[in-house]
C-alpha cells in the first residue's frame, strides 16, 4: 500500500526545482517539481509506509525544506529532511 505524499518549496527566483531523496536514489532519479503561483514548487509521490530522507535541488544547489522540523545530519555536513509515512 502506498500513500500520496506532497512536497512543496517556496523558491520564487528558481528556474528548476527537483525533489531528491533515498526514494529517488538521490541525484540518480530526482523528481522535477511543477512551478505554481507565487513561486511555489510542488510535486506528489506515492510512497509505501516508512521513513524517508530528502532534500531539494534548486537550480542545481541543495536546499533544506524549511517546513520540515524533523531532520538528521548527513555525511556532507548538512541535514536531510525526514518524512514519516504511516
Amino acid at each position: 500500500m502506498t500513500n500520496k505524499q506532497t512536497f512543496s518549496l517556496k523558491a520564487p527566483g528558481a528556474n528548476h526545482v527537483q525533489l531528491a531523496g533515498d526514494f529517488t536514489d538521490w541525484q540518480a532519479r530526482p523528481i522535477a517539481m511543477a512551478k505554481l503561483e507565487h513561486g511555489l514548487w510542488q510535486t506528489s509521490v506515492q510512497l509505501p509506509p516508512g521513513t524517508y530522507h530528502y532534500r531539494f535541488l534548486v537550480d542545481g544547489e541543495w536546499h533544506d525544506d524549511p517546513e520540515c522540523t524533523l531532520r538528521v545530519g548527513n555525511p556532507y555536513g548538512t541535514e536531510n529532511a525526514v518524512r514519516e509515512v504511516g
